[in-house]
């Protein structure tokens, strides 16, 4: 707070030293009508030149100072915006309003307009803790809770905005964002890992459904065919698919097919290519697709069964059966 202080001291003490300068130099031209009024207004114009200026010479060193894209896109804003401000500043005080009195209907605005937009000050406390915990960085692809899928193309104060899958830009407040699950598919590592079920009959030869499983994986393009572990923590996972038994369920057996891929917003069209490779594979096979069926035995240890016949229907399909073939015979 003491910190606080000494630099609106010292902000007020630059003001008031600025507004001297000025008066000593336009001198009598001050008490023009209209002159007052125009200064301010270049004084402001000036003001958002030197702040685009600023972003132009200070833009690539603090990009290469911080690695991280949306710091320094919100210290870069900062920079501008805190130089517009100084500018509006020496313009009020040059139209006679002093700096202690600029600030303290600043601040007097602020709590006003804060009490009004709480949902916006919440927001921008929730991005500076986005910014700070780096869930996620622009260019990184995520998914939230509802299954929305895209790339982060912007992160602000304020909001954060997404390149869905489908072209189209969702902006998510960041203090929504922040209370959601959020999957981030590129933290560290693009490639993914993709289970498949697949359910075959009992009479299926399972090791060769398992192995034409993996083919059928390996035979897509941008599934990963092996090679070294892929690490995850202290894990390590197989790069080439894999499939395991995964359960004997009522119907058939359940298949696991997982593989890895290295572009985790294709997840859609690699599993259907790889779901098709495998329907193919299997048709000239020893392995039958399973499907929820039933099959009745009768055998010595089924019982009997007690079956009554009503001749009253009997008689009326007998003579159904007659007339049917009269029918066709006249025909």
């Amino acid at each position: 707070m003491v910190g606080v202080g000494w630099q609106f001291v010292l902000v007020i003490g630059a003001g008031e030293a600025t507004t001297r300068t000025v008066e000593s130099v336009f001198g009598e031209l001050l008490d023009i009508t209209g002159f007052r009024l125009l200064l301010a207004i270049a004084i402001v114009v000036l003001g958002v030149w030197i702040s685009k200026l600023l972003v132009r010479l200070l833009g690539r060193p603090i990009a290469q100072r911080f690695v991280r894209q949306s710091v320094a896109q919100t210290i870069i804003g900062g920079i501008r915006g805190a130089t517009i401000a100084l500018s509006v500043l020496l313009a009020g005080s040059i139209l006679g309003l002093g700096f202690g009195d600029i600030l303290l209907n600043l601040a007097v605005f602020s709590a006003v307009v804060g009490i009004i937009l709480a949902p916006i000050v919440g927001n921008v406390i929730n991005g500076v803790f986005v910014l700070a915990d780096q869930p996620f960085e622009i260019g990184d692809m995520i998914e939230l809770d509802d299954g929305t899928r895209g790339f982060v193309d912007d992160i602000t104060i304020r909001y954060t905005k997404i390149l869905t899958l489908d072209n189209t830009f969702l902006v998510v407040p960041n203090g929504n964002i922040r209370e959601r699950d959020v999957t981030n598919f590129s933290a560290e590592d693009e490639r993914t890992r993709i289970s498949l079920d697949v359910l075959v009959t009992y009479e299926s030869d399972l090791q060769t459904a398992r192995s034409l499983a993996e083919r059928a994986a390996r035979d897509i393009d941008p599934v990963i065919k092996g090679g070294p572990d892929i690490r995850v923590g202290t894990a390590r996972y197989p790069a080439g698919p894999s499939c395991l038994i995964q359960s004997h369920a009522d119907n058939g057996v359940l298949l696991r097919l997982r593989y890895w891929i290295k572009q985790p917003y294709k997840v859609g069209t690699i599993q259907s290519n790889v779901r098709a490779r495998i329907s193919e594979l299997y048709a000239d096979a020893p392995v039958e697709m399973a499907y929820p069926h039933q099959h009745h035995v009768f055998d010595d240890t089924s019982g009997q069964a007690q079956i009554c016949i009503d001749t009253n229907r009997s008689d009326h399909a007998e003579a159904i059966t007659d007339t049917n073939t009269d029918e066709t015979t006249d025909t």
